[in-house]
């Protein structure tokens, strides 16, 4: 069997703020298919302005899977991801030879593309105790418990992420094993193929793009939004840059010109960690949002491998 003959999934990644909504409808157009979403974020139905969700008749225009399907309280994870965009595709892949994945949480993304190691269930009882115990002690507790019980998972962590955090210690608590000895970092094998692109920002046209976008946001309602969702603040879902640096303003920790400048400094930040990830990853082909054609060029010149 040629290469060709196994249907091909096109992952369009990228740091906030760099165009992918907008280039994936093209590509949809262009191939006739539909996006799944890779968003870890947008999944969640009741957020909206502060995720940058597509525009209802961007939905309307080109089927996008993955948007706004998981209330934020219920518990998903990437794992849980990985299992229904793979089911997805199995029937996808019947109609489509190629398929859409965009986004820019790359945990996600992996999931799909490699797939995420086995790990024990965790009970949801320690889920919660941890939990409350990161809300009473803070960010520091986690990062001493995390360095004692497994310092070879600490030394590589995302230590700005406390999901992450708190992840390994709900394995570590419910197995007595540190996290890092569940990860094998091998590849599971995929009955499709792969085309990694992220797209290719110069850096202070990111940064403009994302400050734009957070006057947008304000313009468009995203404060209204988070009032709204103040009184479930402590879910994990909107511990979430747009909405935490809101519900601080709503406390009195300082005004509303200071919240917007750190949605800001905190978004670019995001886009920096994102854009660490996915340079980690020697399988991404950078090429620019700004020239769709040549991307289109690209991905057919793929297809016939």
């Amino acid at each position: 069997m040629k290469k060709s003959d196994k249907p091909l999934l096109v992952v369009v990644a990228g740091p906030t703020a760099s165009g992918k909504t907008s280039l994936c409808i093209q590509l949809a157009h262009h191939f006739s298919t539909e996006i799944i979403s890779a968003d870890s974020r947008q999944i969640y139905k009741e957020l909206c302005i502060g995720v940058a969700r597509p525009a209802p008749e961007q939905l309307r225009e080109i089927r996008h899977h993955f948007v706004g399907t998981v209330s934020i309280h219920d518990y998903y994870n990437a794992s849980m991801f990985e299992t229904e965009t793979l089911h997805l595709l199995s029937g996808l892949f019947e109609t489509y030879p190629l398929v859409l994945m965009t986004g820019g949480s790359g945990l996600y993304i992996d999931a799909v593309c490699k797939g995420i190691d086995d790990l024990p269930t965790v009970k949801e009882e320690i889920r919660k105790e941890l939990l409350e115990e990161y809300r009473k002690k803070g960010k520091e507790f986690l990062l001493e418990e995390l360095r004692n019980v497994d310092p070879a998972y600490f030394s590589r962590a995302d230590i700005h992420n406390p999901k992450r955090m708190l992840k390994a210690l709900e394995i570590f608590r419910q197995t007595g094993k540190p996290y890092s000895s569940f990860l094998t970092g091998s590849a599971k094998p995929r009955p499709f193929r792969i085309l990694k692109i992220a797209l290719d920002v110069a850096r202070d046209e990111l940064y403009r793009r994302i400050n734009e976008r957070a006057d947008t946001m304000m313009l468009q309602g995203l404060e209204e939004e988070a009032r709204d969702l103040y009184p479930y603040r402590h879910l994990n879902a909107l511990n979430t840059v747009g909405y935490k640096e809101l519900f601080s303003y709503f406390e009195g920790l300082y005004d509303k010109d200071e919240a917007i400048r750190l949605i800001k400094r905190n978004t670019r930040r995001y886009a920096r960690r994102q854009l660490t990830w996915f340079r980690n990853d020697e399988e991404y082909h950078w090429l620019s949002p700004s020239e769709p054609q040549k991307i289109i060029q690209f991905i057919e010149k793929q297809m016939l491998i």
